[in-house]
């Protein structure tokens, strides 16, 4: 996995401790593998449309981020055993339940990539 963070374009207000899926191994697995993500971590599946949380134990956040790096959906809090997913979506950021309320991430605003060139 590739490590890095994401800033928002409008105010650089950061998000740390992204990894970035880089095969499709890692894509398939997703966070079912994982222990619970703290706060300011998360994973970001590319290219991915749709999750589950089958297997899962814990409710997660979800962005859907299209091929510009736009937010086109969040999910708050879904729950284990369930799916969501949107068609126009490139890749998906996996965040701790309760951290698109926190981070002030909503539909239309645009992300950044940034990888850590010290990992």
């Amino acid at each position: 996995m590739k490590r890095g963070r994401l800033t928002r374009v409008n105010d650089n207000r950061v998000i740390e401790n992204i990894s970035k899926t880089t095969h499709f191994f890692e894509r398939m697995c997703g966070l079912l593998t994982k222990p619970r993500l703290n706060k300011n971590e998360g994973l970001l599946i590319a290219p991915c449309s749709s999750v589950h949380t089958f297997g899962m134990r814990y409710n997660i956040d979800l962005v859907f981020i299209d091929k510009q790096w736009n937010i086109i959906k969040t999910v708050n809090s879904l729950k284990p055993w369930r799916m969501s997913a949107s068609r126009n979506a490139d890749m998906v950021l996996e965040l701790a339940a309760g951290s698109l309320e926190q981070l002030e991430l909503t539909t239309g605003q645009k992300l950044e990539w940034h990888n850590d060139s010290h990992i």
